[in-house]
C-alpha cells in the first residue's frame, strides 16, 4: 500500500513551460484528501521549492539533491559541506573561470548566467534550442569572455561564512570523469545535459527519502517516486514503486519499475490512474 508518493520538479512535476498542469494539482489534491502523503526530492533550493508548490499540499521536502530534508514544521536532516571539499570546488572553480551557483539554506550566490540559465524565462526559451546546440563552444566563450572573469571569483564571496550544502557549475556532461578526479570529496549529480549539481561524498534523494521514512514511521515499499533524469536513478531504485517520466532519460527509465507519460502529457496523472492511487 502506498502512503507517501515524491514528485522531481523539472522535467516531471513542471511541463517544459515551466508550469504544474491542471490536472496535476487536482491529482495532488486527491491524494492528500485520501491521506497520501505528497512530497518533493529535487535539486532546487528550498526557496524555488516554495515558490513552485505554494497553495498545493505538500507535506514533505528533499531539496539540494538530499542535504535539506524537512517538512513544513521542521528540519530532518541537514548536511553541509565539510571545508576541504569546498576548499577543492572553489580552487577549481577560480582556477578554470568557471560558472557557479553557491547554495546556501536560505538563499544562493554566484554566477548571473547561471541564475539567469535558471530562469522559467529561459527553460521556456530552451524548448526551441536543438538538440545538437554547441555545448562546447558555449562553454568556451562564457569562459573568456564572461564579464565576472577574474581570479579569485568565488573565493572572496560572503555566502562561504555560511553552511553551503550544493553547488551548481556549468559543466557538461563530457567533463564529468575530469570534474569528479577534481573533486575527490564531492559527488556530482546531473538534472541536465549543461551543469553538474556537486554535493558532498555520498549524498543522494535516496538518503534524503530514507530520513523521511524514519520521521513517518514507514516503509520504503510504502512509496512511490517520479522522476526524469540521471539524479533521480538511485531514488527510483530504491523506492517502493519507481515511475520514470515519458520524456526520462534511457537509463532513468531503465531504472524504473514503470514508465509512463511525459511531463507535458500529463504522465503524473496518468501513472496514479493507472495504479487506482486516483479516479478518473
Amino acid at each position: 500500500m502506498i502512503k507517501a508518493i515524491f514528485f522531481d520538479i523539472d522535467g516531471t512535476l513542471l511541463t517544459n513551460k515551466g508550469r504544474i498542469a491542471k490536472n496535476t494539482k487536482k491529482a495532488i489534491r486527491d491524494l492528500h484528501k485520501k491521506g497520501i502523503v505528497c512530497g518533493v526530492s529535487t535539486a532546487r533550493t528550498p526557496k524555488s521549492v516554495a515558490h513552485i508548490l505554494k497553495d498545493l499540499p505538500f507535506d514533505l521536502f528533499i531539496a539540494c539533491n538530499g542535504q535539506l530534508v524537512y517538512t513544513k514544521e521542521q528540519m530532518i536532516y541537514e548536511r553541509a559541506f565539510e571545508s576541504e571539499a569546498l576548499a577543492e570546488i572553489i580552487s577549481y572553480a577560480d582556477q578554470h573561470f568557471r560558472q557557479m551557483i553557491l547554495c546556501g539554506k536560505n538563499h544562493s550566490v554566484g554566477s548571473w548566467t547561471m541564475r539567469f540559465g535558471q530562469s522559467q524565462f529561459l527553460l521556456h526559451f530552451m524548448r526551441f534550442v536543438p538538440h545538437y546546440f554547441p555545448i562546447r563552444k558555449m562553454k568556451r566563450f562564457l569562459q573568456k569572455y564572461s564579464p565576472n572573469r577574474r581570479k579569485q571569483r568565488y573565493s572572496g564571496l560572503a555566502i562561504l561564512k555560511e553552511p553551503i550544502y550544493q553547488c551548481v557549475m556549468l559543466s557538461p556532461e563530457y567533463e564529468t570523469e575530469r570534474l569528479a578526479a577534481a573533486l575527490p570529496h564531492c559527488d556530482l549529480k546531473r538534472s541536465n545535459p549543461y551543469s553538474v549539481d556537486i554535493v558532498p561524498k555520498g549524498s543522494s534523494k535516496l538518503a534524503g527519502l530514507k530520513f523521511l521514512v524514519e520521521h513517518l514511521d514507514i516503509k520504503l515499499e510504502e512509496t512511490m517516486v517520479f522522476g526524469d533524469h540521471l539524479n533521480d536513478i538511485e531514488i527510483i531504485q530504491g523506492a517502493g514503486m519507481g515511475v520514470a517520466m515519458g520524456n526520462a532519460t534511457a537509463k532513468t527509465k531503465q531504472a524504473a519499475d514503470y514508465v509512463t507519460a511525459t511531463n507535458n502529457q500529463d504522465g503524473i496523472t496518468a501513472a496514479l490512474r493507472y495504479f487506482n492511487l486516483i479516479k478518473e
